[in-house]
């Protein structure tokens, strides 16, 4: 399983501190029950010093380590350790928690709630809130080496992942149990630095508009057959999901995909070319940021039948006309917008995005190369090129979601600049 140094999956891609006050934003802290349940303090305290206002939420197996006077006293809230709220109490606690997080953080995570929160149990306080949160859950495991090693365990890693969790991967040294290997939760100013990051990410499109396009379109024969292709979406829909996470205003255009519409997403639903180009324009007006992943038809028959052809009186030949070039006709009339698009490439896949990042306008080319059998169409995980006009830059093979948030990252980065 691939690990980062600092801050497992999403990678360094903005600075830690690129946003210096985060006033105002919430951390709900989840304390598990092992021994490095005091270095939750020490968490605390530390985000407290950054302006983050925190909410202790303690397993009963946790008050056993760390009284929840102490998380009180440090952090000037109230501490929750049960699902039975006050009876005076208005607001349902793991909901109103859920929805007041910026991000949820579980430091220490112990083997036992790493397995609920991969397989959703809801059994405390803690698995409740984390299941009914949309915030980017943060997970610094502790647990004995063999534990952590075991294939269970990588197993849950490895689900929450690919949901968007970010772990911060334990270290390697003297565990409690006088083991000495993986497993001891990561260093306080390390966790502190991935929850900097992804507060800092929290909210960055606020205010900003973006147009998503996604997934293939299908151009009519006849009544049943069409001329497609493969794309399944699943890369748009993530690119949605993820800008509306941080704020953005997002409408969603697909082509046919049996994937859900993402969460606080607008999504129009369309099935070819020019009903895609036509939803495209009229939302293109009051866009900021436009990522246009759709893998759109080049071509279309010049002449659909309304009935279904029989094989034996079909013509033996189809004619095609090309589709209008959305993109193209975007990059025309670009302005102030930040224009991204998309390349799947079979060879010459750098030179190719270069001379579509140049004659369509864009800021940004996402290139494919779909000769590799490891990702690419259908796929949960790929590997691309961010090919701008100064640099190439490639990714390693990670589940889209992740390319989701890189993406997004170097967005943030161009509207601000």
């Amino acid at each position: 399983m691939p690990t980062d140094t600092v801050g497992g999956d999403r990678g360094p891609e903005l600075e830690v501190g690129s946003v210096e006050d985060r006033s105002g934003k919430t951390v709900v802290l989840g304390v598990t029950g092992c021994i490095a349940a005091y270095k939750a303090c020490e968490l605390a305290r530390a985000l407290v010093r950054d302006g983050v206002r925190v909410k202790v939420v303690m397993t009963q197996a946790a008050t056993r380590f760390v009284g929840p006077l102490t998380f009180r006293t440090l952090t000037n809230e109230p501490v929750v350790t049960s699902l039975w709220d006050d009876p005076g109490t208005v607001l349902v606690s793991h909901i109103s928690l859920a929805e007041e997080a910026d991000a949820f953080v579980v430091a220490p995570c112990t083997a036992n709630v790493l397995a609920k929160l991969a397989t959703g149990r809801a059994d405390d306080m803690l698995t409740t809130t984390a299941l009914a949160t949309e915030a980017t859950l943060i997970i610094a495991p502790a647990m004995n080496t063999h534990m952590w090693r075991s294939e269970a365990t990588q197993a849950n890693v490895a689900t929450l992942r690919a949901r968007g969790a970010v772990f911060v991967e334990p270290g390697t040294g003297e565990l409690a149990c006088g083991d000495t290997g993986e497993g001891r939760l990561a260093d306080v100013g390390e966790i502190t630095s991935v929850v900097q990051r992804e507060l800092d990410r929290t909210r960055d499109l606020a205010g900003v508009n973006v147009l998503v396009t996604a997934g293939p379109t299908y151009e009519p024969i006849d009544a049943v057959r069409f001329i497609g292709n493969r794309s399944s979406g699943k890369t748009g829909f993530w690119i949605a999901e993820e800008a509306a996470r941080r704020g953005g205003e997002v409408t969603l255009v697909t082509g046919p995909s049996p994937l859900p519409d993402p969460f606080a997403v607008t999504a129009v639903r369309v099935t070819t070319a020019a009903e895609m180009r036509e939803a495209v324009m009229d939302a293109y007006a009051s866009c900021d940021v436009v990522i246009a992943s759709a893998a759109v038809s080049d071509f279309r028959p010049a002449a659909a039948a309304t009935e279904k052809l029989k094989k034996d009186a079909a013509p033996p030949a189809i004619e095609l006309v090309r589709t209008d070039d959305i993109l193209a006709a975007l990059g025309a009339d670009k302005g102030d917008r930040v224009l991204v698009g998309f390349a799947a490439e079979s060879s010459n896949v750098i030179e190719n995005a270069r001379e579509k990042l140049a004659s369509k306008n864009l800021d940004l080319v996402v290139a494919n190369d779909i000769s590799t059998a490891e990702g690419g169409f259908g796929a949960d995980r790929n590997r691309v090129t961010f090919v701008s006009k100064d640099s190439a830059e490639e990714t390693d093979l990670v589940h889209k979601r992740e390319l989701a948030a890189r993406l997004i990252d170097r967005v943030v980065a161009m509207w601000r600049s």
